[in-house]
């Protein structure tokens, strides 16, 4: 995740996460069709298709994930205002900094709250 935020400046990357019993297991890097560093938009297409893998490997769809080159790891109102998965987290890996910072988030009814997360690596 972290590596293609990086290669993708100075645009936002963006992408899925899907797996079991809310641990991701498998990450879909998305095309940023807007091109742009300070949005994001999936192309529905690849969105329908990865959605369709995702079934095929028994799994759903546990967060979406995008970047921040040049501002925090908070959800902008730009953010907010698209959050279409009430149910997934919402990761945002901020490169405004010498270090990447990453939040993670619920996005319900417009409203926000920090969500634990963990990484493991097995």
């Amino acid at each position: 995740m972290l590596h293609h935020c990086i290669v993708q400046l100075p645009y936002e990357a963006c992408g899925l996460l899907s797996g079991k019993d809310w641990r991701a297991t498998t990450l879909w890097t998305m095309d940023n069709v807007e091109k742009s560093p300070i949005s994001f938009a999936m192309d529905t297409k690849q969105i329908e298709a990865v959605f369709g893998e995702m079934k095929k490997k028994g799994e759903e769809l546990i967060g979406i994930y995008h970047s921040h080159p040049t501002a925090p790891p908070y959800p902008s109102h730009l953010d907010i205002a698209y959050a279409a998965y009430p149910d997934a987290a919402y990761i945002i890996v901020s490169l405004s900094g010498k270090s990447p910072e990453i939040g993670c988030f619920r996005i319900q009814n417009r409203q926000v709250t920090v969500w634990p997360w963990q990484t493991v690596i097995t």
